[in-house]
Order: C-alpha cells, then sequence, then structure tokens
C-alpha cells in the first residue's frame, strides 16, 4: 500500500541525513549562509497555500507561517511554461534575457545524449547569460551547485550553462545526467539508482492520506483524467515493476524520491559545509502531472499536496541534520499556474466556456499559400508566437505584409481568441497597465522574431488538448507562490506586487554575491532583516 511506502520514504530521508555533522567553517561570520536552497514546485498555484492551510502540519506550513511569504507574485512573461519558469529563477532576468521561451526550445539536445541511455538528450546550450550559481562562482571558485528534479528542464534551467550537478528522471527508473555534464554518473548517484525505489512500487496504490471526510472535492468530475478509467481513489501502481518505474512520475512518491536524492547529494558532494556558499535547487514535478491529468480543483491535487507538506517537512529537518540550520536559507515558488478544464469552469460558473482551434485558424491561410505553390509552408505556430518567412513568401511574388494581415484576421475570428499583437507593435502599447503587452514584451528575445502573438481568453482552451492546461499571460498561470525562509529574512505577509525574477538578486544580496550582468529583477529589500 501507498502508505506503507511513504514511511519507508521518510525513514530513508532521515537514514541519509545522518551521514554528517553540521559543519562551521573557521573564521567565517556566523550569519553569512553556506547553502542557498530553491525549492522549485511544477505547476502550483499561489491559492494552494491559504487554501490548505488548516491541513498543513509540516514543510510547507513550516515555510508558509514562518516565512517572509509575498502572497500577489508572478511570472512577469507571456508563456507559463516549465522551461521558461525555471529559466528565470535564479537569473533574475526575464525570457526575453534568458533565451528560454517554450519547453520545445527550452532544453532538447540530441548532441548531448543521456547518460547511459534511457530517454533523450538534453542541455542548457539555448540558455543565454549567467545565474546566481555563477555569480557566486565569480565570488569565491569554491561555490558549487546541485538541481536536482523529475524534469530535465527542471532541473537544467535554474542553474543556467554552469556544469554543475544536475541530475533527472529518466523513463527507465534511473536518476541521470547528460553527457554536456558528464561522461558517467558519480558513485553517489550509482548507489541511489541501485535502489531501484520506483521499481519497488509495482502493485502499490495511492491511497487518501486523510480520511475521506477531510476532502471536499469530489472524487471524479467530467473531463479528468481524459480517456482513462482511472479517475477514482485508490490509484493503483502498475503491477508490472518495470511498468511501475516508467509511470513512477505521475505518482507523488515522485517527489519524495527527488527529495531522497537531494539529501543523498548534499552528504555525498559535503554542500553546505563551507566556507564557500553553495546552491542546491530542487523541482519537485508531481503537482504538474496531477494537476494536468485532475484539474487544478481535484481530490488529487488536495492530495498531492499534502503529500508534498509532509515530504517537504522531513526534507528540511534532514538537511537541518546535515548542516547548521542558521546556515541556511530558502525561497519557494513555481514555475507556473494552471487553469481548470473549460467545460467544468463553465458549469460551474454558469459561463459559456471557449477552445481554441488552430488548424481552423490557419485553414484559410495554408489552403492558399498551397494555391501559391508551398509546399512546405512559410509559417509557423509556436505557443502563441505566429512566425513568418518573408523572403520566402516574397519569392512567390505574394506580398509579405498581406499574408501576415491575413492571418491575423483570421486568428482574431476564432472561438476563444482574446487578442493578436504584431510584436513590433508592443512596446507602444501602455505595458505598465497593460499585462498582456508587458508579458509578450518580456517573453522574446530581440533576436527571436515572430510577426505576431495570439492571447487566448481568459480560462480557454486549445481544442488539440485534453488535459487541464497552463501557458497563458492571464494571472492564473502567472500567480505562483514566492516564499523566503531562513535567518536573514523577516517573517510576515507582503501584499505588493513581486516576480519571480526578484529571487535571486534578494538572494544575492543576502550572500554578498554581485549579478555579473544587467538583470530584471529587483532586491525585496522589505522581507531582510538586514
Amino acid at each position: 500500500m501507498f502508505g506503507s511506502k511513504l514511511n519507508g520514504s521518510r525513514a530513508a530521508l532521515f537514514a541519509a541525513a545522518l551521514c554528517a555533522l553540521p559543519v562551521v567553517a573557521d573564521g567565517q561570520a556566523s550569519t553569512t549562509p553556506t547553502l542557498v536552497v530553491l525549492i522549485a514546485v511544477d505547476q502550483m498555484r499561489a491559492d494552494y497555500l491559504e487554501r490548505f492551510a488548516p491541513q498543513l502540519t509540516s514543510g510547507l506550513a513550516r515555510l508558509y507561517r514562518g516565512g517572509a511569504v509575498f502572497t500577489n507574485a508572478v511570472h512577469d512573461h507571456a508563456i507559463t511554461e516549465t522551461a521558461p519558469g525555471h529559466s528565470v529563477m535564479l537569473a533574475g532576468r526575464f525570457p526575453r534575457g534568458t533565451g528560454i521561451v517554450s519547453n520545445s526550445l527550452g532544453v532538447p539536445d540530441s548532441s548531448a545524449p543521456l547518460v547511459g541511455g534511457g530517454g533523450p538528450g538534453a542541455s542548457p546550450a539555448r540558455f543565454r547569460g549567467t545565474t546566481l550559481v555563477d555569480w557566486l562562482h565569480a565570488k569565491d571558485p569554491r561555490s558549487r551547485a546541485l538541481s536536482v528534479s523529475r524534469k530535465d528542464r527542471g532541473a537544467i534551467l535554474p542553474v543556467g550553462r554552469s556544469r554543475q550537478n544536475v541530475f533527472w528522471y529518466a523513463p527507465d527508473g534511473r536518476f541521470t545526467t547528460s553527457t554536456y555534464y558528464a561522461d558517467t554518473l558519480p558513485e553517489w548517484v550509482n548507489r541511489f539508482n541501485s535502489r531501484r525505489i520506483p521499481f519497488s512500487y509495482g502493485g502499490a496504490t495511492w491511497s487518501l492520506l486523510l480520511p475521506e471526510t477531510s476532502y471536499t472535492e469530489p472524487d471524479s468530475v467530467p473531463y479528468e483524467n481524459f480517456g482513462s478509467a482511472d479517475v477514482k481513489f485508490p490509484h493503483r501502481y502498475p503491477a508490472d515493476s518495470a511498468r511501475a518505474a516508467q509511470l513512477f512520475s505521475e505518482y507523488p512518491a515522485m517527489d519524495s524520491t527527488t527529495a531522497q536524492l537531494a539529501l543523498e547529494g548534499v552528504g555525498a558532494m559535503k554542500l553546505g559545509a563551507g566556507p564557500q556558499t553553495d546552491v542546491l535547487s530542487v523541482s519537485f514535478s508531481t503537482t504538474d502531472a496531477v494537476g494536468h491529468r485532475y484539474g487544478p480543483d481535484s481530490r488529487e491535487v488536495h492530495d498531492q499536496i499534502l503529500r508534498l507538506d509532509r515530504y517537504l517537512g522531513s526534507f528540511i529537518d534532514s538537511l537541518y541534520k546535515l548542516r547548521d540550520s542558521s546556515r541556511i536559507i530558502f525561497a519557494l515558488t513555481a514555475d507556473h499556474g494552471v487553469a481548470p478544464f473549460p467545460e467544468l469552469r463553465a458549469e460551474r460558473d454558469h459561463v459559456m466556456w471557449h477552445r481554441v482551434d488552430i488548424n481552423e485558424a490557419f485553414g484559410p491561410i495554408v489552403t492558399g499559400l498551397r494555391a501559391a505553390g508551398f509546399t512546405q509552408l512559410p509559417i509557423a505556430y509556436e505557443e502563441g508566437m505566429i512566425f513568418v518567412d518573408r523572403r520566402a513568401i516574397e519569392t512567390r511574388k505574394l506580398n509579405a505584409d498581406s499574408v501576415v494581415g491575413a492571418i491575423a484576421a483570421s486568428l482574431k475570428r476564432g472561438d476563444g481568441v482574446l487578442r493578436v499583437d504584431t510584436v513590433k507593435t508592443l512596446t507602444k502599447k501602455d505595458t505598465t497597465r497593460d499585462d498582456v503587452a508587458r508579458r509578450w514584451f518580456h517573453m522574446i528575445p530581440p533576436d527571436v522574431t515572430p510577426e505576431l502573438v495570439m492571447t487566448i481568453a481568459p480560462f480557454a482552451g486549445y481544442e488539440s488538448v485534453t488535459q487541464a492546461s497552463h501557458g497563458s499571460p492571464h494571472d492564473y498561470d502567472a500567480h505562483v507562490p514566492v516564499i523566503f525562509y531562513g535567518p536573514a529574512f523577516r517573517t510576515g505577509k507582503y501584499d505588493e506586487r513581486v516576480r519571480v525574477v526578484d529571487i535571486a538578486p534578494t538572494f544575492a544580496a543576502v550572500v554578498g554575491a554581485k549579478p555579473s550582468e544587467a538583470i530584471d529583477g529587483r532586491v525585496l529589500s522589505q522581507a531582510l532583516k538586514k
């Protein structure tokens, strides 16, 4: 049963914590942090903390009640996906500066295969500029970083291009890295993989953590886990151990195992032992998997957040056994939020629902281009960005501006489309008040040149997407937690609007590191004790 597995995971977390004792370097001020910890929760909406607060008893509770909590924090860019969101956390720069504009244009890299195979290659080759890891290394070359996640992009992008210790989960049931970082895995990672934790879950179940009466959500609603009969608790892992390992990332225990790997690495690498300041980045991905399948208002998301709370509690307690708690600072945030299923929201709120059909919107344009002799279309669509090959169009004696205008007009007529903007006019809009224009401007690097950007209407979805989704410039996708915790920060709730790009400069101010380039974020000095 899942309950027994959970207890085993906790035991492993605490066992890992006993492998070292706190270390304080001679001659270093006790107030200087030796470990900066970034906790990223994939697809964690900011409202989850308040919504589930009465039932939070451990890690999330500790951060939410004892930290500097910014209740009005956002990602201030338009394509709210995992890759762009993670790229800004420790960079202090919007995707316009990091160069990471979408998941598909994020870390995939066939030239950097996984060590040991088992999945697609990945690297930070598209990432531009530096991160806190680089700033710390410039201050003290002994500074190191460890970044782990279920997802490659969740592990890679917080630390940018630095060739540090970066590991993620492969579909074959191992944590690994790519040849961008190393040709072989460290022995401590091999030892961890040899425990075959994901394989041990074959036939196990994910049951409710609390009594059923503790959950107000119905156990099953229309639209969740589309195409599958697995819509009610308990949710069973595949009986076959290899299949269980392959699908392990869909279940809460993935987060517990990710935390265990991080602790193993802290001990093996002596991370945070000083005298330099090191970085630990841990991205927990299961909330995203559960949220997509069951939606943000589901019983499954409720239980996942409660379990994450317990996992984080064990993780933080274990870190404090490994290292002096007075030398550790934390930030918790998320890469994006999520919208409910459009039809489900419409039923609950008695409003119309909308789904955007991109193929239908582009249909007349494609027909016209085919008639003009194009076998390879001179247009491309990528997460709301429309790219046009003007040179190819003009070689066919067509007017490129007319084609762009026709595309814009066709998209604007589509059901569920809020607006279509030409990129060159974004800066001419009131980006102080126009959140959509500002977030698109923050999204696109100067040398990435879409002609148009399309924004779907609030709470609309795409016709081709059957899961709960995200990726828009709207606040339900942009609003995420930002919490700082540790001896450097003032406990309290802060309601001013801040951005995720403010995390890196705030960390830098505490550890005395200087950004090595212009950044977009600012120091959130109101949360600092000094």
